[in-house]
């Protein structure tokens, strides 16, 4: 039970963050770099799961995604299938609660490049693409990784999105967080501790590898 639970938590999360990796860093890059109507209103959504109490964020899911939702019973008259009560549901809700971690430290890193570097790129004929790839990126690495481990942890940690729209079945959508509520609720302290272990181990090397992150980034 503690090694199925572990294997689908590192499934889950590594899904997750791969996700949260592209689409954090392209909306940050968008939010950085760009000037349109709505731009407060696309941060302050994307944000928004930050501030909610998970279990609200998973009710969102349930009425967009669920069976019955508003995209959700779309998907389940095409193919049959729905996020409710499945891992795919289970990544989703580590990237809607990981996402806005990953944006505010990757928005905060593109922001403090030198934007002389891109101006001089863009002189020599560079597009904003490869510019972006070559200059923007680069030196604003230290900034994105940080945001990977803070969304890695995070997602890592999720109970109450994950509950609400993937469920808590053991072997399919059962993450360490829910089977740890689910031992202390069963009495099983034993495996409650291994597993809350687990989850403090990493979340104390998350953090300490994301202070030493942030102290390299600004004093060199």
């Amino acid at each position: 039970m503690i090694f199925d639970a572990l294997k689908l938590s590192l499934f889950v999360v590594c899904c997750s963050t791969a996700i949260v990796g592209i689409a954090g860093v392209a909306f940050s890059y968008l939010l950085a770099k760009s000037s349109f109507r709505g731009k407060d209103l696309l941060d302050a959504f994307l944000t928004m799961p930050l501030v909610l109490p998970p279990t609200v964020t998973g009710y969102y899911l349930i009425v967009l995604l669920g069976r019955r939702g508003i995209l959700g019973s779309y998907i389940y008259e095409l193919t049959g299938w729905s996020f409710a009560f499945t891992w795919e549901g289970a990544v989703v809700a580590a990237v809607v609660v990981s996402l806005p971690l990953m944006i505010k430290a990757s928005r905060a890193s593109i922001e403090s490049v030198n934007t002389d570097y891109e101006t001089a790129s863009y002189t020599l004929g560079k597009g904003k693409l490869e510019t972006f790839l070559r200059i923007t990126l680069p030196l604003a690495r230290r900034g994105i990784f940080a945001g990977l481990v803070l969304a890695f942890a995070r997602a890592l940690g999720e109970f109450g999105a994950t509950l609400m729209i993937a469920g808590n079945i053991p072997g399919k959508t059962q993450t360490m967080p829910l089977a740890i509520y689910e031992a202390v609720a069963s009495g099983d302290d034993h495996r409650a501790q291994v597993l809350a272990v687990v989850l403090t181990a990493v979340s104390i090397a998350a953090i300490y590898l994301t202070n030493k992150i942030s102290r390299t980034a600004f004093y060199g």
